[in-house]
């Protein structure tokens, strides 16, 4: 099991249902990861048409968001 220091989820994905369903579950994966522990928040970057990665980064401000205001 990877820790949240190098936490990494690759995507690809072959049609945008595919792509939005394994970014969503991707995402919901680091949300849990990142609320576990450490100040990271979530970076998602698009590599390609069709593949992407989602990650925990120190980078990016740790926020968290309960839905719409």
């Amino acid at each position: 099991m990877s820790t949240n220091k190098d936490y990494t989820i690759a995507i690809t994905a072959a049609d945008r249902a595919s792509m939005e369903r394994q970014l969503d579950e991707a995402v919901t994966h680091a949300k849990a990861q990142a609320l576990q522990g450490g100040q990271q928040g979530i970076l998602v970057t698009r590599i390609n048409l069709n593949s992407f990665t989602v990650a925990l980064s120190g980078t990016v401000r740790k926020t968290v968001c309960e839905g719409p205001a």
